[in-house]
C-alpha cells in the first residue's frame, strides 16, 4: 500500500521516467522517419550545389546533386520529397512551370527515374518561383491577383507534372477552388492516380523569409490579399474542409510553430491526413541559435519535430528530414 501523504496517497509519475526504455514504453506521440518529407530546391543551369546563406546546410542543387539527395532519402526511408524548381529565366506569366523542359518538370523526371516507386515524388505547384513579379499567380493590368485566370495555369501544371511522373502535386498558392480544378484536370488526362496535398491554412507568416531566398524571390510588397490573416484560427480549419470537398487527399498548415493550434484543430475536422510545413524560418531560428551555442542543436531539432506531431501532424515537411531520421536511427 503507497504511503499516505498530507493530502492522501502519494502518486510517483516519475516511476516511468526512470530509464530511457520505460520513457520509451509510455511514450504518447512518436517520430520516425516515414513521417516527415524533405523539401528542396534544384536550380537550372548551375554546376554545383549552391549554399543557401540564411538556411545553413540547405543548398540548391544541381539536377545531379539532387538525385543524390532522393536516393539518400529513399535509402533513409522518408516520406517523401518535395520539389521547388528556380528556372534561369523568369517572366509575368512564369511560363517555365508548365515547360516540359523547364526545371522543376525535368527534375520530377530525373528524380523518378533514380527512386521509381521507394519515395514519393512530390512537387510545388505555384507560380511564384517562376513569375518575374514573385506572386503566386497571374496579375490583372492593376496589380492584383488575378484568381481564375489563374487557375487555368494551375490546371496546366498539374497536367505537366503528371506526364513528368509526379506522384503528389502540391497546390499552395491559396487561389479558391484551386483543388476542384487542379483534380478536374488531373482526372481528365488520364492522371486520376496523382494525389493532391493541399496548402489548405498558408498563412501570410513572417517566418518565410530564408525561403524566399532560396527560390531567388523578386516579390515586391506581400502576400495578405490571398495567403491567411494570422490572426483566424477557424478559418484555416473552414479552409482545409473547403480542400477536402474538393478531392484533396491531404491537407497542411503552414508554417506549423506559430500554428500548433491550427494544426490540432485541423486534424480533429477532417478525415484526410494532415501534414504541417516546418518552414524556412524556423528552421533558421534554430541553426543560428545553435551556432551562437545557445541550445543543443539536436536535441531541439528532434523536440521541433516531435512537437508538430504532438500537436496532431500526421506527416512533417521539414528541411531536418534526412538529417532527423539518421538521429533517430541512433
Amino acid at each position: 500500500m503507497e504511503p499516505a501523504g498530507p493530502l492522501g496517497p502519494v502518486v510517483r509519475p516519475r516511476r516511468l521516467r526512470r530509464t530511457p526504455a520505460l520513457r520509451r514504453l509510455v511514450a504518447e506521440t512518436s517520430l520516425e522517419a516515414r513521417q516527415l518529407i524533405l523539401p528542396v530546391f534544384v536550380r537550372e543551369g548551375i554546376a554545383e550545389p549552391k549554399p543557401i546563406s540564411s538556411m545553413p546546410g540547405v543548398v540548391q542543387h544541381t539536377r545531379s546533386s539532387l538525385k543524390q539527395a532522393a536516393a539518400e532519402a529513399a535509402e533513409l526511408g522518408l516520406g517523401g520529397i518535395m520539389l521547388f524548381g528556380i528556372p534561369s529565366s523568369k517572366d509575368a506569366t512564369g511560363s517555365r512551370a508548365v515547360d516540359p523542359k523547364g526545371i522543376l518538370n525535368v527534375a520530377i523526371r530525373d528524380v523518378k527515374r533514380e527512386v521509381g516507386d521507394a519515395l514519393p515524388v512530390m512537387a510545388d505547384l505555384c507560380l511564384d518561383e517562376f513569375t518575374s513579379h514573385g506572386h503566386c499567380g497571374l496579375l490583372t493590368k492593376s496589380g492584383a491577383v488575378d484568381n481564375d485566370a489563374t487557375l487555368e495555369v494551375y490546371a496546366e501544371m498539374a497536367r505537366a507534372q503528371a506526364h513528368a511522373g509526379v506522384d503528389v502535386v502540391g497546390p499552395s498558392g491559396m487561389m479558391d477552388g484551386q483543388v476542384a480544378v487542379i483534380r478536374d484536370a488531373l482526372d481528365a488526362s488520364d492522371a486520376s492516380d496523382v494525389a493532391i496535398l493541399a496548402y489548405s491554412a498558408k498563412y501570410a507568416s513572417a517566418f518565410y523569409g530564408p525561403f524566399r531566398e532560396a527560390v531567388d524571390s523578386t516579390l515586391s510588397g506581400d502576400r495578405k490579399t490571398y495567403q491567411q490573416d494570422p490572426a483566424n484560427a477557424l478559418e484555416g480549419v473552414r479552409e482545409a474542409m473547403l480542400d477536402v470537398e474538393q478531392g484533396a487527399d491531404m491537407v497542411m498548415v503552414k508554417p506549423a510553430l506559430a500554428y500548433l493550434d491550427v494544426v490540432r484543430a485541423v486534424r480533429e475536422a477532417v478525415d484526410v491526413p494532415v501534414a504541417a510545413y516546418n518552414i524556412s524560418g524556423e528552421y533558421s531560428m534554430v541553426e543560428a541559435a545553435a551556432a551562437n551555442g545557445w541550445i543543443d542543436r539536436e536535441a531541439a531539432i528532434l523536440e521541433t519535430l516531435l512537437s508538430i506531431r504532438r500537436a496532431g501532424a500526421d506527416v512533417v515537411l521539414t528541411y531536418w528530414a534526412a538529417e532527423a531520421a539518421r538521429l533517430l536511427r541512433r
